[in-house]
């Protein structure tokens, strides 16, 4: 959290306070009341837990300090993540890092009772379930086979260590709040998935060539840029219904097919961090739907104007390395989806094309599209199968 205000300051009612901070949104959280700001409990980079007093404000009129309800950091603020949601748990940093170094999956994690604020598991809940031998849960506990990365404590101290040892040349930088839970989201979707990639090329001239004769009458009409995006959706999309068993999560031993298509893609931001907003209903979509949704998303993005239905609900994820003009890429998955799509950058090459002459060598566009999958569901066989499919769609692209 960051804040907009200090003690001594006088504020009205809905005036800003202080911004919340997650992995997804960031949200401004207005004063309920208006008054003078006695305390603020909290600085700023803080990980604070949701229903927790924030600060004291004294009421206008009133020499009395009060401590409304509404000055906590409050569901009504998109914190929301901080509860059972409909596909995921959120957990904060300090809680994933417990489960990381005690050898906890998140499938035994999301089966922990939790006593925070609407059944959130905090730090205490998680450190009881571990003193009482991770036992509760019964067939949920899995069995202690060691970690299957170093512990995220491991890691760190050796950093510091250099950085303690050459502290006099290098420039030392503190992650930001929301890059510590990406930070943590990633080992978290290592530890849990067996990732695996494969990577085909795509002839894509046919699609290069229709997007050079739509763009400007596209443009015209629609008022935005006719991109690649909207039809590697569309034709991920297509490849999804094919193979539904992509479009799924893992719980434990079971696995949850989506009736939905919801796609989420990849944004980077000014600041280094990473967002992923989603397009629900894909399939539902034409491609000039799916332009606008990825037009106004990535805007809304760049500009911190996501809302909570924004980023969540997602079933499959898309990540365009290729717009920094790299070519190939193994991205990481975003749980609890079980693959991600990278796509690579478009460049013309020269290829063998078989005609009814004879083979002959042809300037092709090509791209490389990367699937990373989690091989706990998804084996070779289906993984190869399903990019193979986004790759036959796009190559043989029609209008």
């Amino acid at each position: 959290m960051s804040w907009s205000v200090k003690p001594g300051d006088t504020i009205r009612e809905d005036e800003i306070l202080f911004e919340v901070n997650t992995a997804k949104v960031n949200a401004e959280v207005p004063s309920p009341v208006a008054g003078k700001v006695i305390e603020v409990l909290f600085k700023e980079g803080d990980t604070v837990p949701v229903g927790v007093v924030v600060a004291r404000v004294q009421l206008e009129d009133s020499e009395a300090t009060v401590l409304p309800d509404e000055m906590t950091a409050a569901p009504t603020v998109p914190m929301g993540e901080a509860v059972k949601a409909d596909e995921s748990r959120w957990y904060s940093p300090v809680v994933l890092r417990m489960a990381g170094e005690a050898n906890i999956l998140p499938a035994e994690l999301d089966q922990i009772p939790g006593t925070g604020y609407q059944g959130r598991l905090s730090k205490k809940d998680l450190s009881q379930y571990i003193a009482r031998g991770k036992s509760q849960l019964g067939t949920w506990a899995e069995p202690a086979i060691g970690p299957v990365v170093p512990s995220i404590k491991t890691v760190p101290s050796v950093v510091n260590e250099l950085v303690a040892a050459n502290d006099g040349e290098n420039e030392v930088r503190e992650m930001d709040p929301v890059g510590r839970i990406i930070a943590d989201r990633m080992i978290q979707s290592k530890h849990l998935s067996a990732h695996v990639t494969t990577v085909v090329e795509a002839d894509v001239t046919r699609l290069v060539n229709w997007r050079q004769h739509q763009k400007e009458a596209f443009l015209k009409r629609e008022g935005i840029n006719l991109t690649y995006l909207p039809m590697i959706v569309e034709a991920t999309t297509k490849a999804l219904i094919d193979f539904p068993l992509v479009n799924a999560s893992v719980e434990g031993y079971r696995m949850i097919l989506k009736k939905s298509i919801n796609i989420g893609i990849a944004v980077a931001l000014d600041n280094g961090n990473l967002i992923v907003p989603v397009i629900h209903n894909t399939d539902k979509m034409n491609r000039i739907g799916i332009a606008h949704a990825i037009d106004n998303l990535s805007g809304k993005a760049r500009s911190n104007q996501l809302k909570p239905d924004d980023v969540q609900g997602g079933t499959f994820t898309i990540t365009n390395f290729g717009s920094f003009k790299n070519i190939i890429g193994t991205p990481i998955i975003n749980q609890p989806e079980v693959a991600i799509l990278g796509v690579g950058y478009i460049e013309k090459k020269p290829a063998v094309v078989e005609t009814p002459e004879g083979d002959v060598i042809a300037i092709r566009s090509k791209m490389y599209l990367s699937l990373t999958y989690d091989h706990r569901i998804i084996n070779g066989s289906l993984g190869g199968a399903f990019v193979r499919r986004i790759a036959d769609y796009l190559e043989n692209w029609e209008s």
